[in-house]
C-alpha cells in the first residue's frame, strides 16, 4: 500500500519554524497499530490521519508513543493540506475526533480552529513536579496537563526541567507559562511521557492557557508566543466554552509511504 504524506510546519509563517506535523490522508482506516508504527517512524511530535470527503472528516492523532485525544498543530496542518493540496474548497471543515467535533475555517492568510475550552483549576503541585522545574511558581493548576505559572518571560525561557522526573507526574505533561514581554503571554510545553521532550508549539494546551490568561488580563483576544527553539505564534480568542486559535502553515515536503 502506498500512502501520500505531507509534512507541514504549523503556527508559523517561516519554514523550519513552528511545529512540524505529518499528515496522512487515508481512503479508509487501517489497523491502529500500523498508524502508531508510522507515527513512531516519523518521530515528530504528532502525525495526523484522516478519512472523509465533502468537508466532513474523521481525524486521529498519534505521537511516537501513543494516540492522543486532542492536537492543535496537526489539526491546523491537516486543514492546510485539505485546503491547499486536496481541493477541499474554501468552506468550513468539520473534523470528528476523540474530543468531539472540531471545525476549521479560513481567516485571511490564517486558519482558525474552533476547539473546546479546557479551564485549569488550582491544585497542590506534586513534589516531583517542583523538583523537576527548580523554580518557585506563582501558581500551579491542572487540566489535562499541569500548568505552572512563573513570574516573567525570562524565567520561562531559562527553565530547564528534569525530564526524567516529569515522566513521574500523574498527568500527561506540564505547561510552563508567564506574562509576556513580547506577547500577552508566553509558554513552553513538555511531554516526555508521550515521547516529546519539549513540544515546539502546542495548540491543545492553549485550550487551557487562553481561559486562564483571559481571566488574568481581562480580555478575550490574546496574542501568544511559545518559546521553544523553533518558536511559534498563536492568536487566541475565548468565546464562552470555546477557544478560537489562529495560525499559519508552511509546507516542508510531500512523500510516499510504502507499507
Amino acid at each position: 500500500m502506498k500512502l501520500t504524506m505531507y509534512q507541514v510546519d504549523a503556527f508559523t509563517d517561516c519554514l523550519f519554524g513552528g511545529n512540524p506535523a505529518a499528515v496522512v490522508p487515508l481512503p479508509e482506516w487501517p489497523d491502529t497499530g500500523l498508524m502508531q508504527q508510522i507515527a513512531a517512524e516519523n518521530n515528530l511530535s504528532d502525525t495526523a490521519f484522516f478519512t472523509g470527503t465533502g468537508g466532513h472528516y474523521e481525524l486521529r492523532w498519534f505521537t511516537p508513543l501513543a494516540e492522543v485525544d486532542l492536537c492543535g498543530h496537526a489539526t491546523l496542518a491537516s486543514a492546510w493540506v485539505l485546503y491547499h493540496r486536496l481541493q477541499a474548497g474554501s468552506g468550513r471543515l468539520y473534523f470528528s475526533t476523540r474530543s468531539g467535533e472540531l471545525t476549521v475555517t479560513r481567516s485571511g492568510d490564517r486558519l482558525a480552529m474552533d476547539f473546546p475550552s479546557q479551564p485549569a483549576t488550582s491544585c497542590v503541585a506534586p513534589p516531583e513536579l517542583l523538583r523537576a522545574i527548580e523554580v518557585e511558581p506563582e501558581e500551579v493548576l491542572r487540566a489535562e496537563d499541569f500548568m505552572v505559572v512563573l513570574q516573567n518571560e525570562r524565567q520561562v525561557r531559562e527553565v530547564e526541567p528534569d525530564l526524567f522526573l516529569l515522566k513521574e507526574i500523574p498527568l500527561r505533561g506540564v505547561i510552563i507559562t508567564a506574562p509576556g514581554g513580547t506577547a500577552d503571554f508566553v509558554s513552553r510545553m513538555f511531554f516526555p511521557k508521550l515521547g516529546i521532550d519539549e513540544d515546539p508549539v502546542t495548540g491543545s494546551s492553549h485550550c487551557s492557557l487562553t481561559p486562564y490568561w483571559a481571566d488574568k488580563l481581562g480580555k478575550t483576544k490574546l496574542f501568544a508566543r511559545q518559546l521553544s527553539k523553533r518558536g511559534g505564534e498563536i492568536q487566541c480568542e475565548l468565546d464562552g466554552r470555546r477557544v478560537r486559535l489562529l495560525g499559519g502553515c508552511v509546507e516542508y515536503m510531500q512523500a510516499t509511504i510504502n507499507v
